[in-house]
């Protein structure tokens, strides 16, 4: 299938590398015309404008965005609208907020051109792992659309079967799943994100709690000088708490221990706030500790000086230092 990437950072070059791999030919387009050569040297198809990158796409037209979410994405959307036509397809892989969703849906709209939304989780390892995708918009451009996220998905591999899923139909098991119309995609991914920042703060939190165990602050018989690498790693055999976060945990602290090359800063991208303090007190669902989270998430970004093990966990799952 021939379908446009636009944007060629951590993940959109490597959802063009996996797509090629799969047989599928790219028209790719990036700010940086070293990214563009760069990706056009692997195999994919250069443009060095947006309407360079329109015209060389077959009809009807597929676009895949991967660029910040927020004014990126909103002029990016505008501006390529104003180039398609009746039956093609604008997909914001990115992170926007659900609500813009609706909004860019429903104008589309009155051109026929479609609008999916697809929340993307995988980060820098989904060109080998493929990639989480929770898909929203019309049904029909979803499934014109299901060999592309065929790709892209890990598939079923070696996970065990949940129990009681034989005789339940659809793509869940496959990776990739359509959540519902315009927003339902990012509308999940948004919670996800939050559940994952939740997750993340209470690694990093126990963590510090380890680190400072030995503080002379503490009476002697109380002090304990644990090796924290050793820790996260038979916390991930058997273990309750193991997962793919407390890997990536491993990782960092057998890479170095002291995680001295981290600050305690992670930036805001917005899926925690839109979560929990807006859609969270919208829907009567008000949630004290992923509030917390986000409280202290806050904090640090006030204080450099917090733990680093939260953006230790973003670099080595999305890397952003």
């Amino acid at each position: 299938m021939k379908l446009g990437m636009v944007g060629l950072g951590r993940m959109g070059a490597n959802m063009t590398r996996r797509l090629m791999r799969g047989g599928h030919e790219l028209v790719v387009t990036d700010l940086s015309a070293d990214n563009v050569k760069r990706i056009a040297e692997e195999g994919a198809i250069a443009s060095s404008s947006l309407d360079d990158f329109v015209n060389k796409l077959g009809k009807p037209r597929v676009a895949w965005l991967m660029v910040p979410a927020g004014a990126p994405t909103e002029q990016t959307v505008q501006t390529l609208s104003q180039r398609m036509q009746p039956g093609d397809i604008l997909i914001d892989g990115g992170n926007s907020y659900f609500k813009d969703d609706i909004r860019r849906s429903r104008q589309l709209r009155d051109k026929v051109i479609h609008y999916v939304d697809v929340g993307t989780s995988g980060g820098v390892w989904g060109l080998e792992r493929g990639y989480c995708m929770m898909i929203g918009g019309p049904k029909e451009a979803v499934q014109q659309l299901d060999p592309i996220f065929k790709t892209l998905a890990p598939g079923r591999g070696d996970i065990p079967r949940t129990p009681g899923r034989e005789k339940m139909p659809g793509t869940s098991e496959d990776g990739y799943i359509h959540c519902g119309p315009s927003g339902a995609g990012h509308f999940v991914k948004m919670v996800h994100n939050g559940i994952e920042y939740g997750l993340m703060q209470a690694y990093a939190e126990g963590f510090d709690i380890f680190r400072n165990a030995n503080s002379k602050e503490l009476p002697e018989e109380q002090r304990y000088d644990l090796a924290l690498a050793d820790i996260a790693e038979v916390w991930r055999r058997g273990s309750v708490v193991s997962s793919w976060l407390l890997d990536l945990t491993a990782m960092a602290l057998a890479e170095n221990p002291t995680l001295s090359e981290y600050s305690g800063f992670v930036q805001d991208s917005g899926e925690g706030r839109w979560t929990f303090c807006e859609n969270g007190a919208q829907r009567h669902r008000v949630r004290p500790h992923a509030g917390v989270c986000r409280g202290l998430r806050h904090l640090q970004e006030r204080d450099q000086q917090g733990t680093a093990r939260g953006p230790t966990l973003r670099f080595e799952l999305a890397g952003y230092r």
